[in-house]
């Protein structure tokens, strides 16, 4: 049977959040302390129990325009749901351009179910059980991380033949356009806003992932083979993302 540490930081009356969050989880008794834990952080929330749900306000979502009231900051969600599990929603959602936060919770631990979160478009992969402390800490670096994209100043960023468009949140390389995951786009945005410079792990954790970041920082070499994979006319050797050998890694 599943436990959850239910500990939370006492939660600060003065500070207001005007982030919505959408939570998806069928189990009812986890669904209701995950309200809880973020309503009292100030977030507010709409939680639903299968995928369809989820994915109807997904989609009417992105019909709508930035400033309607339906528009979710982040979505936290289960894998087994009922009618679209979470795997398939992460899937659509990316295929169709949504580049909202995903944090996946799973009760499956092992390292294939992680890798294959984050490669269907995951940003974050939280096993169950969990403690609400850690929820809510990765909640706010997740939304950090997505405001921090949102307020860049140059809107077309270009370098040799790849242009990224930063208030469409798309790259394209040449005439075409790619398709990058959250976290590979905000590497890459990254990366083009500092060409040359040379960024150990850490500070790609830091800057991308966060201070609250819990997992390893071999995470990075996984994310920049996946950029090579789609910005590189060889992979093997790269032009664009360059190892630095004993200190990290830089663009250009």
């Amino acid at each position: 049977m599943l436990s959850f540490d239910t500990t939370q930081t006492p939660p600060n009356s003065s500070v207001v959040n005007t982030h919505r969050i959408l939570v998806v989880e069928d189990e009812d008794v986890i669904r209701d302390m995950i309200v809880l834990a973020l309503e009292d952080e100030g977030y507010e929330i709409t939680a639903v129990s299968d995928g369809r749900t989820a994915l109807n306000l997904l989609q009417q979502d992105d019909k709508n325009p930035k400033t309607t009231e339906t528009e979710f900051d982040m979505l936290i969600l289960d894998l087994m749901l009922p009618q679209v599990n979470g795997l398939d929603i992460c899937r659509l959602l990316r295929y169709q351009g949504n580049i909202i936060p995903i944090l996946i919770l799973s009760a499956k631990a092992s390292e294939t179910d992680r890798v294959l979160g984050l490669e269907v478009g995951a940003d974050d992969y939280l096993t169950k059980p969990f403690s609400m402390r850690e929820l809510v800490a990765r909640c706010r670096a997740l939304i950090r991380r997505q405001n921090l994209t949102n307020s860049s100043s140059s809107s077309v960023k270009q370098f040799r033949d790849i242009t990224l468009y930063t208030q469409e949140c798309r790259v394209t390389v040449g005439e075409e356009e790619i398709n990058l995951s959250p976290k590979e786009y905000r590497l890459l945005e990254l990366f083009m806003s500092y060409p040359r410079r040379v960024w150990s792990r850490e500070q790609l954790i830091e800057q991308i992932w966060g201070p609250d970041f819990l997992g390893d920082t071999k995470t990075v070499d996984v994310h920049i083979r996946w950029l090579r994979e789609k910005l590189e006319k060889d992979p093997s050797q790269p032009e664009y993302l360059i190892t630095v050998r004993g200190f990290g890694y830089r663009f250009g």
